[in-house]
């Protein structure tokens, strides 16, 4: 997918011994989007946006040794080693051509290092200028900050795709604000302000403003533009739209005391695991401390502090628990934690609570396992029928809000809370609006500026596509049953002399809660990789009366 910006102008963060000045340019070619206000909490925006920036270059993907070397050491070696053992059978008549044949591979050697010398000096002048001066180039897509009534956050997403971060700082963070027009925007971002962000001191003034005037200049100064065209590949694109739905999907959650993120740290730097499992399991009971035990050394922390407040005990595994080590620098800050998981090896949601900052970590069920090639969230989501003018009203409506709880926007629009959901739902999926899991409200974020190309996006697994295929030879029959907080699928598919046997459990938010399946897919995967074609099928199969057995 190509993206183009165009911004007015670059970012600048000037620093001297009294204040620092920090102006974000734009991109020009979307709505217009500003900000001017001076930081009143100024180092713990420092320290959050340093922990995002931490978020941004992560890469614990696995990364096997570079054996370049050795292996050219080696075969260099091959024929000196070959040399000293015909030596040493002590063949002397071939004394003479072994080393007339050295010194003609010796001098082989030695012409080819000048030949390639250059080359290889070029090369790594080349490496080390783009870290140094353009590390821009290491990163997908700029960062993403949106501007809302009441707060701004930015967002962004690692390097291996597992992680997730999102920064709001409501306004309350700043002594004074100018300006603001709400929206969302990419900003121009190099890697040099990270280093100029930790400038950033108590005792400086320190003004924050996204330019407006990169909106003003549009046609007087067109030398001052530099655009750019990035190719993003659609795992980023498809990662961003996988957070939004997981966010929607029914959570367990408990608060944690700031130091049990501390504890957490220390164990796993103290610790370093050499076989597996390498999981965290949370061990939930009612009334009672939250405890949490280590995998495989079995070390287990218990939050005396962290009191469980549900209703039924839980066991939940999780793992890539080394991403829990960006919290770190959160943690001096940090009022409490705020912990939302989906269930054993799904997703999880650590918030960082700093009064009016939050800082949000979002984790894939393991850090292989990344949000946009195996997590199919989007096919949990609620998927009620909703018509396009039902849907645009709805869009239309939080398009003025900017924010808004479903239930406000069923009343306004006299609709039903399941058919609000389901447009809701539709545009999550489209980029178009995020939930916000620590205030519950949908909020207006749009990913791109031009309408995402879904058609790629959304048969991007098979298992939708198999699913709608399933339903288009009509070789299902299922039936339903109302059970207590929801509805209860029954289903059997015919294809190609297999038959399977899905079950599933929608709540009341048309949400999927449980399924089961006979297929191999879901006996493998459980839920953890998202449901399979016959559950997917089952869903989408409920919403056609034609199709629809009903007891």
């Amino acid at each position: 997918m190509l993206f183009n910006y165009k911004y007015g102008g670059h970012t600048q963060i000037s620093s001297t011994s009294r204040s620092t000045s920090m102006s974000f340019a734009p991109d020009t070619l979307r709505e217009q989007t500003y900000f001017v206000g001076k930081l009143q909490q100024k180092l713990a925006f420092r320290e959050a946006i340093a922990a995002l920036h931490d978020v941004v270059v992560s890469d614990l993907r696995f990364q096997s040794k570079d054996r370049t070397a050795y292996k050219e050491w080696a075969a260099e070696q091959e024929m000196a080693w070959m040399s000293e053992y015909a030596t040493k059978l002590d063949l002397r008549e071939n004394e003479e051509r072994i080393k007339w044949l050295q010194r003609d591979l010796n001098l082989l050697q030695k012409r080819r290092h000048e030949m390639m010398k250059p080359f290889w000096e070029a090369r790594m002048k080349y490496f080390d200028f783009i870290y140094k001066n353009d590390r821009d180039m290491w990163i997908v897509l700029d960062p993403i900050i949106t501007i809302h009534p009441e707060e701004l956050f930015f967002e962004c997403f690692s390097k291996d795709e597992s992680t997730y971060a999102k920064l709001e700082a409501n306004y309350e963070t700043f002594k004074e604000i100018n300006e603001f027009q709400c929206g969302t925007t990419n900003i121009d971002y190099s890697h040099d302000l990270y280093q100029e962000f930790q400038k950033i001191r108590d005792y400086k003034e320190t003004d924050f403003r996204i330019d407006p005037k990169g909106f003003s200049v549009q046609t007087t100064n067109e030398e001052i533009f530099h655009e750019k065209k990035i190719e993003v590949p659609e795992s980023w694109v498809r990662g961003f739209l996988q957070v939004s739905s997981a966010m929607t999907l029914p959570a367990i959650s408990f608060e944690l005391h700031s130091m049990d993120i501390y504890n957490i740290c220390s164990l796993l730097r103290r610790f370093k695991e050499n076989s597996g499992p390498r999981s965290m399991v949370f061990i939930l009971r009612p009334n009672q401390p939250i405890s949490i035990l280590f995998e495989p050394f079995n070390k287990e922390i218990v939050c005396a502090r962290s009191i469980y407040q549900g209703d039924e005990s839980q066991t939940i595994r999780v793992w890539g628990r080394r991403r829990l080590l960006v919290l770190e620098r959160l943690i001096p800050l940090a009022k409490k934690f705020t912990v939302h998981l989906l269930g054993s090896g799904l997703p999880s949601f650590f918030i960082a609570e700093m009064g009016d900052m939050n800082f949000t970590l979002g984790l894939s069920g393991w850090t292989a396992n990344d949000w946009s090639r195996v997590g199919n969230f989007d096919l949990m989501a609620p998927r009620a029928n909703v018509d396009t003018f039902t849907a645009e009203k709805v869009f239309s409506v939080l398009k003025k809000s900017f924010l808004a709880k479903p239930e406000m926007l069923a009343k306004e629009l006299n609709l039903d809370i399941k058919t609000v959901l389901g447009a809701l739902s539709l545009y999550t999926q489209a980029g178009k609006v995020i939930f916000d899991i620590k205030k519950g409200v949908y909020r207006l974020r749009e990913l791109s500026k031009e309408p995402l190309p879904m058609d790629a996006l959304r048969f991007a697994n098979d298992r939708e596509r198999l699913a709608r295929e399933l339903l288009t030879q009509q070789r299902i029959a299922v039936k339903k049953v109302y059970v207590e907080n929801g509805l209860r699928l029954e289903g059997e598919f015919t294809w190609s002399e297999k038959i399977w046997h899905p079950t599933a459990i929608i709540d009341a938010d048309e949400k999927l809660v449980e399924a089961t399946c006979t297929c191999d897919f879901h006996i493998r995967n459980k839920l953890y990789k998202g449901p399979c074609e016959h559950i997917l099928a089952l869903r989408i199969a409920e919403k056609n009366t034609s199709a629809l057995i009903s007891t």
